[in-house]
């Protein structure tokens, strides 16, 4: 496996990578791996010759009072993580290196996709992640780009993304990860208390009672979710920032679903300090 942290060698192999014929897949992430990554680069390794992992935490998802400087990091865990699952190379450059010493002035914004939900608490955060997002497709060319659907919003907008600038890059969406009482891996994870840890299950319950309430044919949507928000209320440790149903495409939201419309039930809850997200797509 090789390291690389500069743009004009990611570049070069790259190129040599492309005169061989190698079709390349990449994952983007931000470090500190999980199995929920592994996920995606087994993916990525079942339909690529090459893959490219970049490790970058990328100072524009950040606004100016959330966890910069608290993200956990891990380079040297993370480079062996990628070596036993048969990465081929590991793109971590450093911020001066992606952005220039004077920072960036460039800023993707997809509008209405990135302004609610995970966007509204954190304005500007979905810009920062399309513009590095666009970033490596244009350093890294890659056939394919590999994202969890825990991250729904953001799999929509990279995919909107993609489409309106016509990148020619195929965004593969990879099952959310879990754990066996069935909280979303996350690196967000590593915050939790182990009291806290025992409550977390409670988001993905949450979920799957609306999901029952769905498939038996239930359709008053914001009474399904007034009564899961006051099942979640009601354990002082929880501090629900949103519950929501929103439509699969747009992302916006639905209180009478149309017949037979796909929509998502997501939601972002505080426990503690830490944001938790998840979701549930249903037909």
């Amino acid at each position: 496996m090789i390291i690389i942290s500069t743009i004009h060698e990611m570049q070069a192999y790259v190129q040599v990578a492309r005169k061989s014929g190698a079709s390349i897949g990449l994952v983007p992430t931000m470090g500190y791996l999980h199995t929920g990554h592994g996920a995606l680069m087994e993916r990525a390794k079942n339909d690529n010759q090459r893959v490219i992992v970049s490790i970058f935490v990328n100072p524009l998802q950040f606004g100016p009072n959330e966890d910069l400087d608290r993200y956990p990091r891990d380079l040297p865990g993370d480079e062996r993580f990628c070596s036993e699952r048969g990465v081929d190379v590991v793109f971590a450059p450093t911020v001066t290196e992606m952005y220039g010493a004077d920072g960036a002035l460039t800023r993707i914004h997809v509008a209405t996709l990135g302004e609610h939900l995970c966007g509204a608490a954190s304005p500007g955060h979905f810009d920062g992640v399309a513009t590095v997002v666009a970033k490596l497709f244009h350093i890294i060319q890659p056939e394919r780009a590999y994202f969890g659907q825990k991250d729904f919003q953001q799999l929509s907008i990279v995919r909107r993304m993609v489409g309106d600038l016509s990148i020619p890059v195929d965004i593969v969406a990879v099952d959310t990860v879990r754990e066996a009482d069935g909280l979303a891996k996350s690196s967000r994870n590593a915050y939790l208390t182990p009291e806290q840890r025992k409550l977390a299950p409670r988001l993905r319950e949450a979920l799957l009672r609306l999901q029952a309430a769905w498939s038996r044919g239930e359709r008053d949507v914001p009474a399904m979710l007034a009564e899961e928000r006051a099942q979640l209320e009601a354990v002082p440790e929880f501090r629900v920032d949103y519950l929501t149903c929103v439509d699969s495409d747009r992302l916006q939201p639905v209180n009478t679903p149309a017949p037979g419309q796909s929509v998502v039930f997501a939601l972002a809850v505080f426990l503690g300090k830490t944001r938790l997200i998840d979701n549930l797509i249903v037909q």
